[in-house]
């Protein structure tokens, strides 16, 4: 995890009533394919992109969701252009990338966002989602509360373009500040039209939180999940979705209370070889879950 959030941090987550029915109308029950998040592959995409992508694609996956975009270095050293021409190639698509954005946070530039968001547009993505927060940003409530001010401002740039803001959780936004958490404060303060959650499922259970009493309480938020499994004897670790301790199907069962629309495999460690190992996570989530 430590790798994870340095290479972030240096290139820069049943109805419940009557009047809810209108929403649940409208959004899906499950995800419609299944994705994978890049992160994954971070150790092969830099040395054979057009590989790993076509590799993906094979897999049977249809969606990616991208991480690290820079104007400078794009996407693994493609422009956006040559990267969606890749995409198109293999018929994937990208409906969600992660993007650095703690300088916008702490300083609230508008145009540091703007190469950025340019990138996932070219890409014709629905999400621009924040994928962590440094360490220095999430010091208090206050913080949070800025950092949903900020996430707010952004989803209102990322409207003009087309695309909807979103938020990926780790475990630190569970951290009790009394009575609330910072979590509470992103899900209370940011603009729900505006502001999306992708929530990392693995994260939620290892911070002894409960998915679906998070669906319970805030329906309609959880657009896209992180499905990542927990090692059975070490929950620092992941493995093969369908392997580990987390009842996934379960928790889908919630999927419209949710408003899942993307539901997207992560793995972030490897016993075994990784195309073997995220083939095996598509099969089960394939079967099981959508």
């Amino acid at each position: 995890m430590n790798s994870r959030r340095t290479f972030i941090k240096q290139a820069g987550l049943a109805a419940a009533g009557a009047a809810l029915l209108p929403y649940y109308a409208c959004s899906p029950a499950s995800a419609k394919s299944v994705g994978i998040q890049l992160y994954s592959l971070r150790e092969l995409l830099p040395k054979d992109v057009k590989g790993v992508i076509q590799k993906v694609a094979q897999t049977g996956y249809k969606e990616v969701e991208t991480y690290g975009y820079t104007a400078e270095t794009g996407f693994w050293g493609l422009d956006a252009k040559a990267f969606k021409a890749l995409l198109d190639d293999n018929g994937l698509k990208a409906p969600s990338g992660h993007f650095g954005l703690d300088e916008y946070i702490k300083t609230g530039d508008q145009e540091i966002l703007k190469p950025l968001i340019a990138g996932a547009a070219a890409l014709n993505m629905e999400y621009f989602t924040c994928p962590y927060l440094s360490e220095e940003l999430r010091t208090s409530l206050e913080d949070y509360k800025k950092v949903a001010a900020r996430l707010n401002e952004a989803a209102k740039l990322c409207k003009e373009s087309g695309l909807q803001m979103a938020y990926h959780n780790h475990d630190f936004e569970f951290v009790k500040y009394g009575d609330t958490t910072g979590y509470d404060i992103l899900l209370a303060e940011t603009d729900k039209n505006l502001v999306h959650f992708e929530l990392d499922l693995y994260w939620v259970v290892r911070s002894g939180n409960d998915p679906i009493a998070m669906f319970e309480k805030t329906p309609g938020r959880f657009v896209m999940w992180h499905v990542k499994d927990m090692d059975k004897t070490d929950n620092t670790i992941n493995t093969e979705v369908g392997n580990g301790k987390i009842d996934f199907k379960s928790i889908h069962k919630h999927a419209a209370q949710a408003g899942l629309k993307h539901l997207i495999v992560e793995q972030e460690n490897f016993s075994i070889d990784p195309f073997e190992s995220i083939k095996k996570s598509f099969d089960y989530v394939n079967r099981e879950l959508v």
